[in-house]
Parts: structure tokens; sequence; C-alpha cells
């Protein structure tokens, strides 16, 4: 009798010892379509893998801050997580091509940036140890300021927010003082006057509730930054066949998703900033010439950075 307490004690048990668990840290809220998305993926996973794998979001940089967390996924803090790609611009001008101003201005031309860069992105992470599993776009760039502006020359001597080298780049480019600050500090930087304008989508805009702070949104369509998600590959090569094709079946489906989401998202969120006081300028074609000559020049830097590589992604775009 004890022999079959035991082995039933012990049967019981096995699929605990089975299970592996996965933290998944954004530096994004949960209100966000991101982190949502991020959840719906983490779910999939859970049900596909019956139980096998279960993935805990962790939002809002509660376990690591945005700018840390790509980095904790490399070093094995944690398995998997999120990041903006732009942010690690220094790293390798890859991570940087969607932040490039006006280059792909459009939901159509960021998917087809997004194709065209995926093979180099792919093996740049795969030399840092990582897989990437998915990216999704932020809605289109605009620039939100204090006061109404005309040109690019109103924000020459104030302080504009910076969260990638791209940013940093366009604040020196129109005389203003780049200042580093993660999307879950701006309200309080705003507040305090540590910042005066940046740019940012208008999901950020709702999220963020930074229609308290800013009256002004010019919808100049900059570029749409993507957040992948990414994976350590010792991590993932630890998991079964069954898990690791679960894995990617979810990503792929996450991925798909994310894009319609943020489309579909960037219209509604346009018509909340408007019905929460904000001046929303859509026509804002003066601002759009001056960024589209920044763009230009920036686009020359980052090829030249990029070497060849660089040089055939954006001739295969522009074709």
């Amino acid at each position: 009798m004890k022999k079959i307490a035991f082995t039933l004690a012990l049967a019981a048990a096995l699929p605990a010892f089975a299970q592996t668990k996965w933290d998944l840290p954004s530096g994004y809220g949960t209100n966000t379509f991101q982190v949502q998305n991020l959840q719906w993926f983490a779910e999939e996973v859970d049900k596909s893998t019956k139980g096998k794998l279960k993935i805990q979001v962790h939002a809002n940089a509660s376990l690591f801050k945005a700018n840390e967390i790509k980095r904790a996924v490399q070093s094995s803090q944690t398995a998997i997580g999120e990041f903006i790609l732009s942010s690690a611009g220094n790293e390798h001008p890859v991570f940087g091509i969607d932040s490039i101003p006006f280059l792909a201005t459009s939901y159509a031309e960021s998917k087809k940036l997004d194709e065209l860069s995926r093979p180099y992105l792919e093996k740049t992470l795969k030399d840092q140890g990582l897989k990437l599993l998915y990216t999704v776009p932020w809605p289109p760039q605009g620039l939100y300021t204090l006061k109404p502006v005309a040109t690019m020359a109103d924000f020459k001597g104030t302080k504009m927010r910076a969260y990638n080298p791209a940013t940093s780049r366009i604040a020196e480019y129109v005389g203003a003082q780049p200042v580093t600050i993660q999307l879950a500090e701006l309200p309080q930087g705003l507040a305090t006057g540590v910042v005066q304008n940046f740019l940012t989508s208008s999901a950020s805009g709702i999220d963020s509730k930074l229609y308290e702070h800013v009256k002004y949104f010019y919808d100049v369509n900059a570029w749409l930054p993507r957040n992948a998600v990414i994976v350590n590959q010792k991590a993932f090569e630890g998991l079964d066949k069954a898990t690791q094709d679960a894995v990617l079946k979810a990503a792929g489906d996450a991925g798909a998703r994310g894009w319609k989401l943020s489309e579909q998202k960037d219209a509604e969120y346009m018509k909340e900033l408007a019905a929460k006081g904000m001046t929303v300028d859509t026509s804002s074609e003066g601002l759009k010439k001056e960024l589209k000559i920044i763009g230009g020049r920036m686009t020359v830097e980052w090829m030249k950075t990029a070497g060849d590589d660089g040089k055939t992604i954006i001739e295969a775009f522009r074709k």
C-alpha cells in the first residue's frame, strides 16, 4: 500500500518538475497594446504547451528598466524579454534602421523595411546569443510640444526628450538639448520641466496620459519604431522540440496580431488625443518638410555606419 501511495505521489509530482517558467519583462504599462499582446502571446504558449511552458509578463519596468532588458536576456538574468529596437542603435546600425526619419512612414513601408532588414537583425541577435521571436511597431511618431511651433527652429534652446540615438541626433540638428528619459518617467519629466517637447506615438500620448502635460500634437509620421521580443538562445534550445515549435507558432501569430492592432489603435488614439483637449495638427507640412531634410541627412549617416549591408537594405527598400 505504501509503495502504491508513493508511486501515485511521484506521478502527481512529475508535471511540476517538467514545467518551465520564464519571466518576460517589458518597460511598458499593462494598458498598452504592446503589453496586452505580450500577455496574449504568453497565454497562447501556455495553452499550446498544455502548461509545460509558462511565461509571466512583468510590465511597467517592474523587473528591469526598459534600457536594461536586452542585456538581461543576453546575460541569462531572464530568459525572454521585450525591448524597443532603436534603443540599441549604438550597438549595431541594424537596430536603428526603423528610426531614420522619413525613411518608412506608413505601416506598409514599415513592414517592407522590417522584412528586408530581418535577416540582418536575426544574424546580429544570434551573434549576441539571442533569438528574435517577433516584432511589432508602435504607431507613427508624432511631435508633442508645450507650445505651438511652426518650424524646427522653434526648438532651438529647448529640452527635447531622447530615447534612442536617432532622437538625440534630431535634437542636435534642431539646436535642442537632448534629455534621455524613458517613457515611464516622461510624465514626471514634463511636470518638472525636465522636458519640453518630444517625438513619440499617439499610443504613448494616451497610455501615459501625456495630454495632461502637453497640448499640441503634430502628426508628422516621422517613423514607426518597432518593439522586439527576444529569447536567450540557450534557454530556447533547452526546450524540447514540441515546445520550441509552439513558441515559434505563438510568436508568429502574436507578431501578425500586433501589426494589425497597432494600425487599428492609431486611428482610435488620434481621435482620443483631440477628445482629451489636445490641438491635433494633421497637416504639419512645414515641419514635415524640414524633418524630411534631416531624415535625408540621417539616412546617409546611417548608411555610412552600416556599410555594405546597410546600402543593400536601403537600395532594396527604395525599389
